[in-house]
């Protein structure tokens, strides 16, 4: 059972309703009202119904609710275990007072406000308040997999982006979370894919964020992508919390290109969020730092000349700052290259990262290959 917001038309009061998914976890479940609980103004609840959803969700430009859906609202709206066509449901919350002095609410959900005259003309028939943009089709992972840090193991984790050079046709795609594990002291990697979006086990103890409601942090491609793109490009980066609710901000789209003073709340729709100095706002920085070796790095010694691979397939990448860098070494800065056997995908001869990479007689520029990476991304 959760909770769902609808206008009542002729009191003109917000009432809360009790609801159910009608066959949650099987398509597009229908979202059945029981009973009235209450008026708005009369509730005790200070928050929705909450159970932790095994569930990552984001869409182009912005990530729902501070990088997760948690509400129970969502059960029911997942047809797989992942893709990019999940219409979620709204997660309204009421938010203050619009500057006319009119009540507001706020869909954590899609991050819009509600409560202007167009919104009301708008609803559906049932009554029930959706946001504008109710029918965004979001990307979604179902029991992402879950990142525990531990001290004998070193975890790398990064934005994982399309090749800036291929022998072959480079296909554009999104982003993904790539991850390696390794036991410290152990060349072999125990774990060394990509994935979706991942979740990142959170130790209150660690102090990095105000609100102790937070236990992980999820990792989505958006959220990486801008992260990477911020420590390549140098912009200012920290971490802005809202003062009303405690969690950390997060800048996404074009908020995340200019560093900025004033911040918007993704989780309870507060606008006048303001930060010391002109930031892009991630909560990805913090746990960033809180690993000694996150923004140390060297340049390897290593070179290699393509040319003496004229018969093989290969890609290319500039090497790209880890989102996490648990191991006790600096990071290696310079150019990654993978060799095949085969056709693309099979045996690797070659998978280092090089100081310098030689193509057809000359010098590969890392800077120029990352800007072939971001071009080749689709976001």
């Amino acid at each position: 059972m959760f909770y769902t917001r609808k206008l009542n038309s002729e009191s003109g009061k917000v009432e809360v309703w009790e609801c159910e998914w009608s066959d949650p976890g099987t398509g597009m479940a229908k979202k059945n009202f029981l009973r009235k609980h209450s008026d708005e103004e009369d509730t005790n609840i200070l928050t929705e119904s909450y159970s932790v959803a095994a569930a990552v969700c984001w869409a182009p430009g912005r990530t729902i609710g501070n990088i997760a859906v948690s509400s129970e609202e969502v059960f029911g709206s997942f047809d797989g275990k992942a893709g990019n066509d999940a219409i979620l449901p709204c997660h309204i919350v009421p938010c203050g007072k619009f500057r006319n002095g009119v009540k507001r609410w706020y869909c954590k959900t899609h991050q819009m406000h509600w409560g202007t005259k167009a919104d009301v003309a708008a609803l559906p028939e049932s009554k029930e308040i959706t946001c504008s943009n109710h029918a965004m089709a979001m990307s979604y992972v179902v029991d992402p997999i879950v990142v525990e840090f531990n001290d004998f193991e070193e975890i790398g984790i990064w934005c994982s982006l399309p090749p800036a050079m291929s022998s072959q046709p480079i296909q554009r795609r999104p982003p993904k979370i790539h991850i390696h594990k390794r036991n410290s002291g152990i060349d072999k990697k125990i774990l060394d894919r990509d994935f979706d979006a991942i979740v990142c086990s959170y130790n209150q103890d660690l102090g990095l964020f105000s609100n102790h409601e937070i236990t992980q942090i999820q990792v989505t491609p958006p959220a990486a992508f801008e992260f990477v793109r911020s420590l390549e490009e140098k912009r200012e980066m920290s971490c802005v919390t809202c003062k009303k609710c405690g969690y950390p901000h997060l800048d996404l789209g074009g908020f995340a290109v200019t560093p900025h003073l004033k911040h918007f709340c993704g989780n309870c729709g507060n606008d006048s969020v303001r930060s010391e100095g002109k930031i892009v706002s991630t909560p990805l920085k913090p746990l960033h730092d809180q690993f000694n070796n996150s923004n140390t790095y060297i340049t390897p010694d290593r070179a290699i000349n393509l040319d003496d691979y004229p018969d093989k397939e290969f890609e290319l990448w500039s090497s790209t700052p880890a989102v996490v860098w648990s191991a006790d070494r600096p990071q290696e800065h310079g150019i990654h290259v993978h060799i095949y056997e085969g056709a693309i995908g099979t045996r690797r001869i070659v998978d280092n990262t090089f100081g310098q990479v030689i193509y057809k007689g000359n010098p590969l520029d890392r800077k120029s290959l990352w800007e072939e990476m971001t071009n080749n991304t689709l976001y």
